[in-house]
């Protein structure tokens, strides 16, 4: 029986839970993001002019920092491998409406993730 070598392919990860926006907003600028050298990604998300910009370059800076104190990777080889938005609960509230109904109002959360690898 031959043994497989499994190269293990070293990432830096950063994790924002319960941001309080729609992960449909995030993903617009997200995918911009993807795939890109992390200084690049870095100016897309400076300056898109979108509520999650300011968001994801915060996320981004802390995964950076990630990769170079705990990984030890170097930061011009660094691309944004994965970043995506899931949706997290949603809080609901109760607005008043006309005749003494009510809406309902839901405020949307989502948990964001971004990875990043070296480039060889």
């Amino acid at each position: 029986m031959e043994e497989k070598q499994v190269e293990e392919i070293a990432e830096a990860r950063a994790t924002l839970s319960y941001a309080r926006i729609s992960s449909r907003k995030v993903k617009i600028v997200a995918d911009l993001m993807r795939g890109k050298k992390v200084d690049e990604a870095m100016q897309i998300a400076k300056f898109a002019p979108k509520a999650s910009s300011e968001i994801l370059e915060k996320l981004l800076k802390s995964a950076i920092a990630n990769a170079e104190n705990n990984h030890f990777m170097n930061k011009e080889n660094l691309y944004v491998a994965e970043i995506y938005a899931n949706q997290g609960p949603t809080l609901k509230r109760i607005r008043p409406a006309a005749k003494g109904s009510a809406v309902r109002i839901r405020k949307r959360t989502s948990h964001i993730t971004i990875v990043l690898r070296e480039s060889k």
